[in-house]
């Protein structure tokens, strides 16, 4: 919005035969650029002011409580219950605790191998955060780079670009990935390099057609005019417009992303020596937990649940926040 308040300070023209853009220009170059400090400073109050509505809203409350549960949960869990995920536990006459059900001692139980399923879960929320931030910020990142130089620069690059992106919107999601986990191994992170591959393709399409709007705003012809070029103009006017979009897409990645390595990993292509809801639920299916222990099935895929839920309702929250029209009279 400064260039378009720039634009509004202007003089009546004084007959010297000056153009507006040159005027504009004069008016942009006189405004001193805002500095670090200044710029993190708009920015903290910014997120201080999307997360006051986002809180005002009942079901984005919720999904904030159950996503700081899980982010405190991921974050001293495994401090607190120091077990290795995979150790067998033993009872007190030196068994090992096998198939026990939800006790005091075990509150989620354990396996068939006597391992504690509540501090597989705790380092499953972990490895979930981990794979849901990495996965949706590449895919972030690579759509936000694609949609904004395809949109400002147009033409050729622009119709390149978007045939790329829309050759790989048609590529399906699971095949893609057993074909990519068969050529060059199964594990986590070939899961979260095959998400970052994936994800980027709406941010892209969506980030292009709000920069289409933003270059031609006052501001941006302003900063062309003062001789700015392509890359500042991108990444200093452009992009910090885009970021309350690709943080929505951030937000809605990361649960589509936890929910796609669950899927990986419960058909049997994630790590085995890693601890991930979706590892447990493929342990679980290949034991028939179902018939002999149902706890080692309910639990990751409750916490699964749960989690995918609680960022669902944040972006929900989120999206009211930065879009006012949406939101409830």
């Amino acid at each position: 919005m400064a260039g378009e308040g720039a634009g509004a300070s202007l003089a009546p023209s004084t007959g010297t035969g000056d153009s507006v853009a040159e005027r504009v220009a004069r008016a942009a170059a006189a405004r001193p650029a805002p500095g670090p400090r200044r710029w993190l400073m708009e920015r903290a109050a910014w997120a201080a002011g999307t997360l006051r509505i986002a809180w005002s809203d009942h079901l984005a409350k919720v999904g904030i409580v159950m996503l700081v549960l899980f982010l405190l949960a991921a974050g001293i869990g495994p401090e607190i219950r120091t077990t290795p995920p995979f150790e067998s536990v033993t009872l007190e006459d030196g068994r090992i605790a096998k198939n026990l059900p939800p006790s005091r001692a075990y509150p989620a139980g354990t396996n068939r191998l006597g391992q504690d399923l509540l501090v597989q879960l705790l380092h499953g929320a972990r490895m979930a955060i981990f794979v849901g931030l990495l996965a949706a910020g590449g895919g972030a990142i690579i759509g936000t780079l694609v949609g904004l130089t395809a949109g400002y620069y147009g033409r050729l690059v622009d119709q390149t670009l978007m045939r790329v992106t829309d050759v790989a919107l048609a590529i399906p999601f699971l095949p893609f990935a057993l074909v990519f986990l068969a050529l060059f191994g199964p594990g986590l992170r070939n899961i979260v390099i095959i998400l970052a591959l994936l994800f980027w393709r709406s941010p892209a399409r969506v980030v292009r057609s709000q920069v289409l709007t933003l270059k031609e705003r006052p501001y941006i012809q302003a900063a062309r005019a003062g001789g700015a070029g392509n890359v500042r103009i991108m990444f200093v006017h452009l992009l910090p417009n885009l970021l309350p979009l690709i943080f929505l897409y951030v937000a809605l990645g990361i649960g589509g992303a936890v929910s796609a390595e669950a899927s990986v990993s419960f058909l049997g292509f994630g790590d085995p020596l890693t601890a991930t809801w979706g590892q447990i639920l493929n342990s679980a299916f290949t034991a028939g937990a179902m018939r002999t222990a149902w706890w080692w099935v309910v639990f990751p895929g409750l916490a699964l649940t749960l989690f995918v839920t609680s960022i669902y309702l944040v972006s929900r929250g989120y999206e009211e926040a930065v879009n006012p029209r949406l939101r409830r009279m």
